[in-house]
């Protein structure tokens, strides 16, 4: 009888281990780890990520289409409204990783800014139903649509951007949400961890893919309504199956602004800039694990960067005793791991920066990879294809090499490099992401080149398309692709893993800002360009018509550019530390025992 309790009472404790990484449930107690999280939630979260991608590339892929073809709209107004539209998505991704991380927590961030998505396409769908695309069938490539009043544009502008409100604010915190399902303190967990950013970036890609295609094809034939109704249903499909998995998340507690975290350290550094340094970090003020723990992150272990910012966690006669926490002014003592997180964010920001020329390469897929396609032989067989399809390789590419990757090259790195259990580090990837890259532009301006060749023999006027097949174009957006899968999929885990646990939004925002800020960027550099290669009475690089410019040259500028790029780099990523918690890896008491949990 006896043995048979004991073993029911092992059986008992089993289910109620908690995860080590510090998140709890929707109750605020700690999270067991039997009863939460890990794949089905994941799952969950993935599937939502394909739908709302779907819904919002949906609206994104054709809005310069139906800017003109139903507003009314020239193509230059046409394609700075969709520039400042993009431009405002990722503005509010920044305002929703302020939330997440301070106030709401990702789960109630997710579902408010979801909802707010799903009112703006509801009104798109709506307005667009009853009277923008008016008369019935207008807004294809024949039939533009009549004038419309200052309500009804008024009324359109704020859908779109409700719409760019609600996928700005859910778009940074889905991701990291999801990741938070995986306890990265268990190694099996850990792993599985390290795999859904792969999955997340191939969600996304599959949804991109739907919209590309099959919506884009019925918005272009004029079908409008019908392709933003189904963008609106996919959205709600998309908000209800993320609450539906309510009971099983895993949280993070919002920690409060972290603006006001990381000015107390440098105040309280700076206030102390006479202090004399403690020969360790050992005499430096820090919390215990379980007031840490309660505040909703894990303690940081010290790092001798930045040695500066230590002064903050100096004990000096003027602090209350360090017991008295109550008393204590955040504006003038500090603990370690407090100054940790502003040392981190000091250490993302040269790798961060070194993404954005990437993200110039990027952003080439949907501008001039698509004008070079359109001066080049778009039909086979009688069947003309859009430049813009051509994107669908880049996307079969990324859902390739993610299952090569995942399934081949990962596990055969880990074997390579044993005793050492895992492949590639993310700060890895990102290098190989840049290389790729630059044989990407390498490729485009290779294929550029000899289009023009081709194209100054076929024609005497220079002013049509040259006969170069379209397909020529394939190995660029392959190449692209494979890039994807190393630099945004790394990224993704880099700064997710690395940002510490009060910034875990901030980390996947920083993601989004780097593609905003490569947008901007090229177009920086096309302009630049245009105006010096201009002089002369030359067209320039990039003109209207491309036989009569030089893209090759501005590829190989890309080229020589990301090469550049990817030497700083490597300076970077060398100088890099990696954050190290308290008791990582199972190591330590990190608040596993539940035993104050009922049954």
């Amino acid at each position: 009888m006896c043995l048979a309790d004991e073993k029911k009472k092992e059986t008992i404790e089993e289910e109620v281990v908690c995860t080590l990484d510090g998140t709890v449930d929707r109750h605020g107690r700690p999270a067991v780890r039997a009863r939460s999280g890990t794949w089905f939630a994941g799952i969950l979260i993935l599937v939502n990520q394909g739908l709302a991608t779907l819904a919002f590339f949906g609206i994104g892929v054709n809005l310069v289409l139906f800017l003109t073809r139903v507003m009314g709209q020239d193509n230059a107004e046409a394609a700075n409204n969709v520039s400042k539209w993009t431009g405002t998505v990722y503005i509010f991704s920044l305002l929703g990783a302020f939330l997440s991380d301070s106030y709401w927590g990702r789960y109630k961030t997710c579902a408010i800014f979801q909802a707010i998505f799903v009112i703006g396409l509801v009104s798109l769908s709506l307005s667009s139903y009853i009277f923008l695309v008016r008369p019935l069938g207008c807004g294809d490539k024949q039939t533009p649509c009549g004038s419309h009043s200052t309500v009804q544009v008024t009324l359109f502008y704020l859908s779109i951007y409700l719409i760019a409100l609600g996928n700005g604010g859910y778009q940074p915190n889905i991701a990291t949400f999801g990741a938070d399902q995986f306890d990265e303190e268990d190694p099996k967990e850990g792993h599985s961890k390290v795999s859904f950013f792969s999955y997340f970036y191939l969600a996304l890609n599959l949804g991109s893919l739907f919209s590309n295609t099959f919506l884009s094809y019925f918005e272009d034939e004029g079908l409008w309504a019908v392709g933003f109704w189904a963008s609106a249903g996919s959205a709600t499909l998309a908000l209800i199956l993320f609450l539906v998995g309510t009971p099983w998340y895993r949280h993070f507690i919002p920690r409060g602004n972290p603006l006001s975290r990381l000015c107390q350290v440098v105040v309280a550094a700076a206030r102390k800039w006479k202090a004399e340094m403690p020969p360790s970090g050992e005499d430096l003020y820090e919390v215990d694990g379980k007031e840490c723990s309660n505040s909703g992150g894990r303690k940081i272990l010290h790092t001798n960067g930045f040695k500066f910012l230590d002064r903050a966690a100096i004990i000096t006669s003027k602090e209350y005793p360090p017991q008295d926490k109550e008393s204590q002014n955040p504006w003038l003592l500090c603990p370690v791991t407090q100054i940790e997180e502003v040392k981190c964010v000091l250490r993302l920001l040269p790798i961060w920066l070194c993404t954005i020329l990437y993200s110039v390469v990027f952003t080439q897929m949907a501008s001039l990879f698509v004008e070079q396609g359109a001066a080049m032989k778009t039909t086979v067989s009688g069947f003309h294809i859009p430049p813009a399809s051509m994107s669908s390789f880049d996307i079969l590419s990324v859902t390739a090499f993610i299952f090569i990757y995942r399934r081949v090259l990962d596990p055969l790195i880990a074997r390579l490099r044993k005793p050492s259990p895992r492949g590639l580090t993310e700060l890895q990837r990102m290098g190989i992401g840049l290389v790729i890259a630059i044989v990407a532009m390498l490729a485009a301006g290779t294929v550029e080149h000899f289009r023009l060749k081709y194209a100054q023999k076929t024609c005497t006027s220079c002013d049509g398309s040259s006969s170069l097949s379209i397909f020529w174009q394939v190995p660029q957006y392959v190449l692209i692709g494979a890039s994807e899968v190393f630099m945004y999929v790394g990224q993704l885990e880099f700064f997710n893993g690395q940002a510490p646990d009060g910034l875990k939004s901030f980390g996947s925002a920083l993601c989004m800002t780097s593609i905003s800020l490569g947008n901007y960027v090229s177009s920086l550099l096309v302009s630049i360009v245009m105006k010096i290669s201009s002089k002369d009475k030359m067209p320039g690089w990039i003109p209207g018509n491309l036989n009569r410019g030089h893209l090759d040259m501005f590829y190989f500028l890309l080229a020589a550019l990301t090469t550049a790029d990817l030497v700083v780099y490597i300076v970077c990523a060398k100088w890099y530390k990696y954050i190290k918690f308290e008791g990582m890896n199972g190591g330590g008491d990190n608040g596993n025992n539940c035993s104050d949990l009922s049954v």
